[in-house]
């Protein structure tokens, strides 16, 4: 693998969408409404082909029993763990409220459970809920079916129910192993407990153990993050998601606790990823895209080298591409050519509920420049490449007269030796995959109209 060099990294410091939709989320609309969206399930139960394929189910738990100061998710903070009993009541109304426009036993080759921590809830519970999935999905053999762990809330005896209930994928929220950035971002878990947890699921033989980390938190430095990154290594996870932390205290109010003169500065930041690459690579990882690394045997590297990667809003999966049914608050899904949200809040997500309604509050209806440009974008970020052919097939397009400024755009790009273009496609260079994401910039239409890009975090 090529070495990123410093520069080239500092260069492509700017923000960017992650692009785990197309359009992104922010583009969703309150216009498009829980009308719109039992039409979208409606067309794939008449589907024929559509209702042929698997699905993808979503759920988001969003309790949390204690706050982490860099969290940009969704979540509740509560000691209480009575309140999950009534958000699983609610759950599975709108289980039933889904089966009602789908039927029951549609097939579903991947489920993940994230959060908040989908692990605040209890062994007994967590029976419940893949109960009510069981009782109105029909899960695959050989499905991904994965859960978020925090280390803090789980045990070997924990991690064997898991097992027992069918995950086969787990995914360890780590973050750093540095006790003080641990105390600076208010979640301490040894590094002893990680690697006791590790071990037990090495014993439980699950298919896949992801490990998240974050660079760019308060109190890190470069050589803290090296420190962690050689535990990691001696962790040997399956695979590895390096995210950079975006600080933006504006819009996270638990950010508002990490004094800014704590964080380190965009150079340190930068060595911090290069040495990551460096460091990683050289453990035997490979680079599977945006933020991913992976073992060569584990399947989201295999899926990388045969070029049957996918993404979702979880990330880059192995799954084919397919319908997202989203379960609980805040959750985001996709059916068809719409993209869908429910509500944020507790209190609206059960009143929508309570009226026998499914609880969308926003959306939005993919037109025909958005589906030309979600396969590009995605073919971009998952294969690496888009060929001309299939998409001027596909859409009855001249790609290149259709995408000219775009296709002028991606000189600058092309002189850097990130890209290089051919006369059936454009292919992005074992140096560019790093900076995919800028590729990809380049064909979202509605960035390029809106240069209030603070709303992204940095794309690398």
């Amino acid at each position: 693998m090529n070495v990123v060099s410093p520069e080239l990294l500092a260069q492509f410091d700017v923000p960017g969408p992650r692009y785990t939709s197309y359009p992104t989320a922010d583009r969703f609309v309150e216009a498009f409404t829980v009308d719109d969206y039992e039409r979208a399930l409606k067309q794939r139960r008449n589907g024929g082909v559509a209702m042929a394929l698997p699905l993808s189910i979503y759920v988001h738990i969003p309790f949390c029993e204690s706050l982490c100061y860099y969290c940009a998710c969704n979540k509740i903070i509560t000691k209480h763990h009575e309140r999950a009993e009534p958000y699983l009541r609610y759950l599975n109304r709108e289980i039933d409220l889904h089966t009602a426009q789908l039927g029951r036993g549609q097939v579903v080759s991947q489920l993940h459970l994230g959060g908040g921590s989908p692990t605040f809830l209890n062994d007994a519970e967590l029976r419940e809920l893949m109960g009510m999935l069981r009782r109105s999905f029909s899960l695959a053999a050989g499905g991904e079916y994965s859960i978020e762990i925090d280390p803090r809330t789980v045990d070997a005896s924990r991690l064997a129910t898991l097992a027992e209930l069918g995950f086969n994928r787990l995914s360890f929220g780590v973050q750093d192993f540095d006790p003080a950035v641990q105390k600076a971002v208010h979640r301490v878990q040894p590094a002893e407990d990680v690697f006791a947890l590790m071990q037990a699921a090495r014993q439980l033989d699950f298919d896949s153990i992801n490990v998240d980390l974050i660079y760019g938190l308060p109190r890190q430095t470069p050589e803290s993050f090296d420190r962690t990154l050689a535990q990691v290594v001696e962790l040997r996870p399956d695979r590895i998601a390096l995210y950079a932390y975006a600080h933006l205290p504006e819009r996270f109010k638990p950010q508002r606790r990490i004094a800014a003169v704590d964080l380190p500065t965009g150079g340190a930041k930068i060595a911090m990823l290069s040495r990551s690459i460096s460091a990683l690579s050289e453990a035997g990882y490979v680079y599977v895209g945006m933020d991913h690394f992976a073992l060569p045997n584990d399947a989201l590297a295999v899926a990388r080298r045969q070029g049957r990667l996918h993404r979702n809003f979880q990330g880059y999966s192995t799954q084919p591409d397919c319908d997202l049914i989203a379960l609980g608050v805040s959750a985001i899904g996709r059916v068809g050519a719409t993209y869908s949200q429910n509500a944020k809040t507790l209190v609206e997500y059960y009143d929508h509920l309570d009226q026998g309604r499914l609880p969308i509050v926003r959306g939005l209806a993919l037109n025909r420049d958005d589906l030309v440009r979600r396969a590009v974008i995605m073919a971009l970020m998952c294969q690496g490449e888009v060929q001309f052919e299939p998409v001027e097939l596909a859409f009855l397009i001249d790609f290149r007269r259709y995408f000219a400024p775009e296709m002028e755009a991606l000189q600058a790009l092309a002189q850097q030796g990130l890209v290089v273009f051919n006369d059936s496609g454009i292919e992005v260079t074992e140096q560019g995959w790093f900076f995919v994401r800028a590729v990809a910039m380049v064909f979202d239409r509605y960035l390029q109209a809106d240069r209030n890009r603070a709303r992204y975090s940095r794309i690398i």
